[in-house]
């Protein structure tokens, strides 16, 4: 090493020096995304610390830093999920029906603000929203439409739903008893993470406390009756959307992981039984190698955690199982056929990165809802990487990269330190009621917006390589039906015409009885939703008790 060493400085002043003396670099200093600087060159040097076996080990065994599984794509690709839902529920289900014909191996819901936020379509303060970013789902009914002529046993389903997550997973138990499915059999994801929404997307309805108790409900209840759900999709994907570098949105998200697991640990169930039905997303940015090396760090750290911090025994409670997706902020409305080759890069940082399932954007997602034509680009997308590129034909390919066992090491670190200062705090729900998650998210993303205004980080087509407006005025983009929103109020006031009056009032009744016994709420809910309650009936049961947050303003 000491030889190297002296090689590596006598490169550097001799070969390098005066290659830069003739051609300076391109610029003064190189970062990641993460403003970890980056070097020129990386060697053996630069890893000389690793030890093979506990920082890296093999696949399938701790600490996963190559992959959760031993054998990887080698034995099973990755799920490929396309993000969909829009306008009504018929439109909705003729997009997954058209998206599994195409191949997509997985499904996953989108859902309109309104359904987010407990609110049926026919109350004012749903107008002007319905059907809009997602689709439209009052009742039972809607599920049901949704997945007409879909066997849920043989699809995995998952669901981007927080603060009303157990009123939608209720209505999928709900759609699977009638198509003859039993719930043990059901497989997918609910979202179900609310912290994030405290500090990233802001879809919460209740005060954190009873959020908490909704979302530990789920994992209680399916850890006994609906077993190979996965219960919680802890979603740093969006903690990056809101702002968040790498190492934040790792560190974020592990925080908020280490705060569901002692919570459930406090209701008295054992970490291994319900951490193996935990998962995560997390997503796909700019920077190639930060993103994979990110991914690494993550089963690494999280393996480390889960062994050392909460004694965890059974080895599936320590894999990250891992959802990744493309983040919607790096795609740019201006020359939006660009999108293509930024979605592409996200794929292969989730291939690269050994995620379990991936979701690819449409490159026209910076104007619309994607169009059909663009959802299946995307889709085909990780077909032609999984078939044609040779990139699943071996584990962890870049593994051994100095520059990427680098990344991988400065990464665990940097968030582990994170980690640490939060446990100083009190834990994550402090460093959320305390501001300091905001600050540091809202400084991030100060310092990024900076950089591309200045031009040091570059976009094209955005701030360098502009193309005149009108090159984007021929696109033909997804146009929503403004008649949705009214066919979607009739079809709620239609419902509670039809329906027995008597079970809903009976299923809402037995709703506030359990909040009021501290009871798991899922039974009831069930319940209320096979009464064809509507979400913003049931939420209304919970508002009585609990009330709605209203996050504090910063003068």
């Amino acid at each position: 090493m000491s030889e190297l060493e002296s090689d590596y400085k006598r490169w550097q002043d001799t070969t390098l020096k005066r290659t830069i003396e003739r051609s300076p670099e391109r610029r003064a200093d190189f970062a990641t995304e993460s403003g970890i600087p980056v070097k020129a060159l990386y060697t053996p040097l630069d890893v000389a610390g690793s030890d093979y076996r506990n920082d890296l080990g093999f696949p399938g065994e701790f600490p996963y830093t190559r992959g959760v599984y031993p054998s990887m794509y080698r034995g099973q690709l990755w799920t490929m999920r396309q993000y969909a839902g829009f306008g009504s529920a018929e439109e909705t289900n003729q997009r997954f029906r058209y998206l599994l014909e195409q191949g997509s191996t997985g499904l996953s819901i989108a859902f309109d603000l309104p359904t987010q936020l407990g609110l049926d379509s026919d109350d004012p303060r749903a107008e002007g929203a319905v059907g809009r970013v997602g689709v439209a789902v009052d009742s039972l009914a809607d599920m049901e439409t949704i997945f007409e002529g879909i066997p849920l046993d043989r699809v995995s389903t998952s669901m981007t739903i927080n603060a009303t997550a157990p009123i939608l997973l209720a209505m999928y138990i709900a759609v699977g008893e009638r198509q003859g499915v039993a719930q043990q059999q059901l497989t997918g994801t609910t979202q179900n993470d609310i912290l994030k929404e405290f500090i990233a997307r802001g879809t919460y309805i209740f005060p954190p406390e009873p959020s908490l108790r909704l979302g530990l409900d789920i994992v209680e209840y399916c850890l006994r009756e609906v077993p190979r759900w996965n219960t919680m999709n802890i979603a740093g994907y969006h903690i990056r959307e809101a702002g968040a570098d790498a190492v934040q949105e790792l560190a974020f998200t592990l925080a908020d992981a280490i705060a569901y697991i002692e919570q459930a640990r406090a209701r008295g169930l054992a970490v291994d039984d319900f951490a193996p039905r935990l998962s995560y997303s997390l997503g796909c940015f700019r920077d190639l190698f930060e993103e994979v090396a990110k991914f690494r760090a993550a089963r690494r750290l999280f393996a480390r955690i889960m062994k050392d911090r909460f004694g965890a025994k059974d080895p599936r409670s320590c894999l990250l199982r891992t959802f990744s997706g493309s983040c919607g902020s790096t795609l740019v409305s201006q020359q939006p056929l660009n999108n293509v080759v930024r979605i592409t890069m996200h794929a292969l940082m989730g291939a690269l990165g050994g995620h379990q399932a991936i979701h690819t954007a449409c490159w026209d997602e910076g104007y619309a809802i994607p169009s059909e034509e663009a959802a299946t680009l995307a889709l085909r997308t990780q077909q032609i990487l999984a078939y044609e590129s040779g990139v699943a034909n071996t584990i962890d390919p870049l593994a051994g990269s100095y520059y990427v066992e680098y990344l991988t090491n400065e990464i665990e670190t940097r968030a582990a330190a994170y980690l640490e200062k939060i446990d100083a705090m009190g834990g994550m729900l402090r460093a959320i009621e305390s501001g300091y998650i905001d600050r540091e998210i809202r400084e991030s993303s100060i310092r990024y917006q900076r950089a591309i205004d200045s031009g040091e980080t570059v976009i094209v087509g955005l701030n360098r390589y502009q193309a005149p407006a009108s090159d984007d005025e021929q696109l033909e983009l997804f146009q929503s039906d403004p008649a949705v929103e009214p066919r979607q109020k009739e079809r709620v006031g239609a419902l509670r015409a039809r329906r027995d009056p008597g079970e809903v009032v009976a299923g809402l009744a037995a709703l506030d009885a359990a909040i009021e016994g501290k009871l798991n709420l899922m039974p009831a809910v069930i319940r209320a939703v096979k009464a064809y309650a509507t979400v913003g009936e049931i939420s209304q049961v919970m508002r009585r008790h609990w009330g709605e947050y209203r996050a504090p303003v910063e003068l």
